[in-house]
C-alpha cells in the first residue's frame, strides 16, 4: 500500500467524523443548503468528493458512494434498490485472472500478488453486493413493506421487489462455472476464490431467492385481499354518507336468522372410521365379520323362498384333490381322531410329506379360515411365532397348533 494513498484516506476518514452532523442532515433531509455551512466546511466536503451540486442554484447533495455506504451501516430501509449488475462484476473478474496470469507467466510474482489481491477483492465485493441485496429484500418482507402507508403502495413495491428477485435470478444465470474452471486451470488460489467458495455463495443466493419470492407471492395475496375489504367499507361509507336516513335493520330481532348470518360450523365433525388405526383393527374385523354373515343368511332364505329343486339322477365325478390339501384333510381328521393338540410341523415331519414348511402352515391356516362358522366352533387353533423386529405391527407365525374345543 502506498503512502500517499494511506495518507489521503486517513483524511477522508477524519472529514468524515468531523462533519458526522452535516452528512446525516443531508441524508436524512436529501439535500442541504450552503447557508447551513460555514465556507470551510463547504470547501472541505466540496474538495473531499462528499457533497456535489447536481445543478446550478440546487441544493448540495451526497455522494452516491457515500449514501451507499449509510444505507449499508444503518441497514436502512428507504435504500430499497438492488445492485443486479453482476455482467460488468465479472468482467473485472476475468480481466483481473488474465493480468494475474500474464505476471506469474513473466515470473513478476510480486505484480501477481497485487492482482490477485484485487482479484480477492472484486470476488468478495460480487457476494457482498449480492447478499446485501437479498438482505435488503428480506428486510422489506419481514416488515410488510411498512416504510409506505397505503395498501396500494404495498402492492406496488411488493411488485417492485418480484422484478428485482426476477432480474437478480437472470443475473446470476451469468456464472458459468464452467468458465471459472477453465479460467482457474490448475492454480490453487484461483479455485479457491472462482469455484469453491463462488458456488457457495451461489447456492446459498439462489436459495434465499427463490424464497423470498415466494413469500413475496404470499403478501402480495394477503395485500390484494386487504385492498377489496377496505374498498368495501370505503364503498359502504360513501354510501352512508349519501344516504344518512339510512338505519341498519336489527337481523337479531327476526325469527329466521338471514343465511348471512347462519354461518356457524358444526362443534361435532362427522364420525368416520379410521382404518389406518391399528388398535381398531380387531374390531373393524369383527364388525366386517358379523355384516357378512347377516348377508349369508338374508341371501340363503331368499334363494330358500324363490328357488325350487327336481330330484334327478346324478352324475358322479370323481376331483382329484391336490396332494397338499389331501394332506390337510388327513391333518383335521387325525385332530379329531386323536382329540389332542397336534403341531401342524411335527405331523408335517412324522407323515413325511414332502412340502415346504412354510407353504404347509399357510394351507393349514388357509383349510381353517376355509370352513364355515359352525365347523370352526369344533377346533381351537392356535398361532405360534413372534413379533418382526424391525416393522411394528407384523406377526411372524412359526407353527400352528390346534386341538378340539
Amino acid at each position: 500500500m502506498s503512502h500517499p494513498l494511506h495518507g489521503a484516506g486517513v483524511q477522508l476518514l477524519k472529514i468524515l467524523s468531523n462533519h458526522a452532523e452535516v452528512i446525516m442532515k443531508a441524508y436524512l433531509n436529501g439535500h442541504i443548503s450552503e447557508l447551513e455551512l460555514t465556507p470551510s466546511q463547504l470547501k472541505k466536503l466540496m474538495d473531499a468528493q462528499i457533497l456535489w451540486r447536481p445543478e446550478a442554484g440546487e441544493d448540495l447533495r451526497l455522494r452516491r458512494s457515500v449514501r451507499q455506504l449509510l444505507e449499508s451501516g444503518l441497514a436502512d430501509e428507504r435504500g430499497r434498490q438492488v445492485d443486479a449488475n453482476i455482467g460488468s462484476r465479472l468482467a473485472v473478474i476475468r480481466t483481473l485472472v488474465a493480468n494475474y496470469k500474464e505476471a506469474l507467466h513473466r515470473s513478476s510474482y510480486r505484480e501477481a500478488d497485487i492482482f490477485l489481491e484485487e482479484l480477492a477483492e472484486a470476488r468478495y465485493g460480487l457476494t457482498e453486493s449480492l447478499q446485501r441485496s437479498v438482505r435488503g429484500l428480506w428486510n422489506r418482507i419481514h416488515n410488510e413493506f411498512g416504510y409506505v402507508a397505503t395498501v396500494s403502495a404495498k402492492i406496488r413495491e411488493n411488485q417492485l421487489a418480484q422484478s428485482q428477485v426476477d432480474e437478480l435470478l437472470d443475473q446470476l444465470e451469468l456464472i458459468r462455472f464452467d468458465e471459472m474452471a477453465e479460467l482457474a486451470g490448475s492454480d490453487r488460489e484461483l479455485r479457491r476464490l472462482l469455484i469453491v467458495s463462488l458456488q457457495r455463495s451461489h447456492a446459498k443466493v439462489s436459495h434465499e431467492l427463490n424464497s423470498a419470492q415466494s413469500r413475496l407471492l404470499v403478501l402480495l395475496g394477503q395485500f390484494r385481499e386487504h385492498l377489496e375489504r377496505s374498498q368495501l367499507l370505503k364503498g359502504f361509507t360513501l354510501f352512508v354518507s349519501q344516504n344518512p336516513d339510512y338505519r341498519i335493520r336489527d337481523y337479531t330481532a327476526e325469527p329466521i336468522p338471514n343465511d348471512l348470518f347462519n354461518q356457524a360450523t358444526s362443534f361435532i365433525q362427522p364420525a368416520a372410521i379410521n382404518v389406518n388405526e391399528i388398535d381398531h383393527q380387531q374390531s373393524l374385523l369383527e364388525i366386517v365379520a358379523k355384516l357378512k354373515r347377516v348377508s349369508e343368511l338374508a341371501n340363503s332364505s331368499e334363494k330358500r323362498k324363490a328357488q325350487t329343486f327336481e330330484l334327478e339322477q346324478q352324475q358322479l365325478i370323481n376331483v382329484q384333490a391336490e396332494p397338499i390339501k389331501q394332506a390337510v384333510d388327513d391333518y383335521f381328521c387325525h385332530v379329531i381322531e386323536s382329540g389332542q393338540n397336534t403341531s401342524a410341523l411335527a405331523f408335517l415331519e412324522q407323515k413325511n410329506y414332502p412340502f415346504d414348511g412354510e407353504l404347509w402352515l399357510y394351507q393349514v391356516i388357509a383349510g381353517y379360515e376355509g370352513l364355515t362358522l359352525s365347523e370352526q366352533a369344533y377346533f381351537a387353533i392356535d398361532k405360534h411365532g413372534e413379533s418382526h423386529p424391525d416393522y411394528s405391527g407384523n406377526f411372524v407365525i412359526k407353527d400352528v397348533e390346534m386341538g378340539l374345543r
